[in-house]
């Protein structure tokens, strides 16, 4: 079965940077190009960015360039979202996601979701 599951989260004071991780499992991972999404109270779920299967494109939503990265390493089958500058409007749950087929979406499934709080 398809298993995503994100770690990485936890608690970090404005600024700083944190790591996630997805791993992925039950499918060809390389294949699909793969997302992270976010979700908070009363926002429903928000696309973050997105990286092509062979790390050619890259994508970020507007209030995310320059501050985050999506790498994906394929030989272990991990996507990543390395964020900087981190802000308290950056508080969500973060889940990578899958698309249903070799495109950006729409999604047909998601992890579990990790926990970032930013917080003084």
């Amino acid at each position: 079965e398809v298993q995503l599951v994100e770690s990485g989260g936890g608690l970090v004071q404005p600024g700083g940077p944190l790591r996630l991780s997805c791993a992925a499992s039950g499918f060809t991972f390389d294949d699909y190009t793969m997302s992270w999404v976010r979700q908070a109270p009363g926002k429903g779920l928000e696309w973050a960015s997105a990286i092509s299967w062979n790390n050619g494109n890259t994508y970020y939503a507007e209030s995310m360039k320059g501050r985050f990265t999506i790498p994906r390493d394929n030989a272990k089958n991990t996507l990543y979202l390395q964020m900087n500058s981190l802000e308290s409007e950056d508080t969500d749950v973060y889940n990578c996601a899958k698309p249903r087929t070799y495109g950006l979406g729409p999604y047909d499934y998601w992890g579990q979701g990790t926990q970032v709080t930013v917080s003084s």
